[in-house]
């Protein structure tokens, strides 16, 4: 019964003729339809709240990040990738669903209930549809125990995790989901010993690739590090890790040191999972695609300002600056993608359907707002396009918050409770750390982002962006 349900809506005659025309656009791509068996892993690696800044590859000096910079030098390294939101459930529901945040399902982490349904269409769907095996591991956040947007009923075969967007933010739980099952986990009543949440989901990542071998998988590891924690209230940092390693002797703060041991650490277990791939064989078939859901957490400046997390973008988690939507994203495909390229064509998190679908030989239509971004892995196919990206926030907030990048402009919209607005536009190639506001001077360009704006949201009555103080 439920898979009967969880088909996708019928298509319109739009998106009928949208697919089609994708079609025949990527049909001299290098990869073609494929056999089950010739079809390649897939290892979607996301980080949560780690700032485009936080990799050597990206520019970081102090945090030591050596396998994912080795897995930039191995494929292509984006330095145009947003992510599909600057918080985390509306991230990964337009990750997941290839869609905006103007049409998705969740578009903000409240109200809490908000929740994937039935006639939401996932990748883990589209992949399993493919004859992948599908396993996620990590944090979820959207769906709670019950409901139709658990992992389960949303296409993956494994899942182990947190599946509420607040559990997640506790690196001592006293217990995960296993599919569906509690899992009960020993903890002392401090909360600060036991199992640590990110040795555990590294495990079961390497348990779900040594189980399925025999056939191409899905693995989606969302990882919950670098968040900040709130639990314990009574620690003295909200960045919480075992152990501060290899950073204990460095004459830093604990909290610098804390952080910088996450990623570190995260990184770490990174390349025990490429090295499981190396030696299971298994590396000329896998695809690993590494991100991060937003940008990171200001609200604790110290590590941030340290370590420059977001770089020279302005903003962070939350905003709609640079900051908070840019992201690092590496893609490497051993032997099939050219090594140590730099793509600076804008991408969003919307893409990656479109572009697995592509990848895998996927037959049928997508609702989809995305674009493959395929050809931008097999070839210096570099040139920007004057496309459209848009994204909203605070819905149920006291600001409602819309932006656009069209071409080399960005509008940032903020709409209060009151019914004022305040709008701002800047140019990104001018100035890509948006210090100069210049809506005065480009009245034209103002206008076609608000007209996107307008365009680009469907209503949704958990989301009712109309209502009145």
């Amino acid at each position: 019964m439920h898979n009967s349900l969880k088909r996708p809506l019928l298509p319109n005659l739009f998106y009928r003729l949208a697919s089609l025309l994708t079609i025949i656009t990527y049909t001299t791509s290098p990869v073609i339809s494929q056999t089950v068996e010739q079809r390649p892993n897939i290892i979607f690696i996301m980080a949560d709240d780690l700032g485009i800044g936080d990799l050597g590859c990206y520019g970081q000096e102090k945090i030591q990040t050596p396998h994912l910079d080795a897995l930039a030098r191995s494929g292509v390294k984006f330095t145009n990738a947003y992510a599909g939101s600057s918080v985390c459930a509306p991230s990964r529901c337009s990750l997941l669903t290839g869609k905006h945040n103007g049409r998705n399902r969740v578009r903000d982490n409240v109200p809490h209930g908000v929740f994937l349904r039935p006639d939401d269409f996932t990748i883990a769907e589209l992949l399993k549809s493919c004859g992948y095996k599908t396993g996620g591991i990590g944090k979820w956040g959207l769906g709670n125990p019950g409901s139709w947007g658990v992992p389960n009923r949303q296409g993956f075969d494994y899942w182990y995790g947190h599946l509420d967007q607040d559990q997640a933010h506790y690196y001592y739980p006293d217990h995960l989901w296993e599919n569906e099952k509690v899992v009960l986990l020993r903890q002392n009543r401090a909360g600060r010993k036991g199992a640590y949440t990110h040795d555990l989901f590294t495990a079961k990542a390497l348990q779900f690739i040594e189980q399925n071998t025999e056939h191409p998988f899905f693995l989606y590891l969302s990882y919950t590090i670098p968040h900040f924690s709130d639990y314990p209230k009574s620690s003295p940092d909200v960045y919480i890790i075992p152990s501060d390693e290899p950073y204990t002797d460095e004459p830093w703060t604990q909290t610098a040191k804390n952080y910088a041991a996450m990623i570190t650490r995260m990184d770490r277990d990174i390349g025990r999972i490429m090295d499981e791939i190396a030696r299971l064989g298994l590396s000329e078939n896998t695809i690993f695609v590494f991100t991060s859901d937003n940008g990171p957490y200001t609200d604790v400046k110290e590590p941030i300002a340290f370590f420059n997390s977001n770089g020279k973008w302005r903003g962070g988690k939350r905003s709609f600056y640079e900051g908070g939507i840019r992201v690092p994203f590496i893609v490497s495909w051993k032997g099939k993608i050219p090594a140590g390229e730099v793509r600076e064509t804008p991408i969003a998190f919307w893409d990656l359907m479109p572009t697995l679908a592509e990848i895998t030989g996927y037959p049928d239509p997508l609702d989809t707002d995305g674009k493959s971004f395929n050809p931008l892995l097999f070839k210096d196919n570099d040139r920007a396009p004057d496309r459209v990206f848009y994204w909203d926030y605070g819905h149920t907030r006291d600001e409602y918050m819309q932006a656009v990048r069209w071409g080399r402009y960005k509008g940032i919209q903020t709409t209060y409770l009151d019914g004022k607005k305040t709008f701002e536009l800047y140019d990104l190639v001018t100035d890509p750390s948006e210090q100069k506001e210049i809506s005065t001077l480009h009245p034209e360009v103002v206008g076609r982002i608000q007209r996107e704006m307008e365009n680009a949201f469907e209503y949704s009555e958990a989301y009712d962006r109309n209502r009145k103080p």
